[in-house]
């Protein structure tokens, strides 16, 4: 139902390699790549994510109660994209683990504080 999701940025270059890094351990490139605005995923294959600055010129702002949520394939990918959004001047927002419910994540806000999750649900 989600074709993508599209967060403000206020530097470009330090945003994009944040999300060039997280969405290749996710197995995706970019597919959309220009002066405003950069898109990675894969066309028809689920929802992608975008980075842009924000049309009207003003500084890109985070939503308070806005999360992006990336699905994982296991608990290990849920701990290498939490580690790689560290690693690529993310901030911690709760480190991976068991949420209760077979919920298991992991919390991270991108360069500009857009926050994040990596996340699977495990089976009973």
């Amino acid at each position: 139902m989600i074709g993508y999701v599209t967060l403000g940025t206020n530097d470009r270059e330090k945003s994009a390699r944040f999300y060039d890094a997280i969405c290749g351990e996710l197995g995706v490139g970019r597919m959309m790549d220009n002066d405003q605005f950069i898109a990675w995923g894969k066309p028809g294959a689920g929802a992608g994510i975008g980075l842009t600055r924000p049309f009207d010129g003003n500084p890109a702002t985070v939503g308070n109660g806005v999360m992006v949520a990336l699905e994982a394939k296991d608990e290990a990918q849920v701990q290498r994209l939490y580690d790689v959004a560290l690693a690529n001047g993310g901030k911690d927002e709760g480190a991976p683990g068991d949420r209760g419910g077979g919920f298991y994540a992991g919390y991270f806000r991108d360069p500009d504080g857009n926050k994040l999750n990596a996340f699977v649900m495990k089976g009973e």
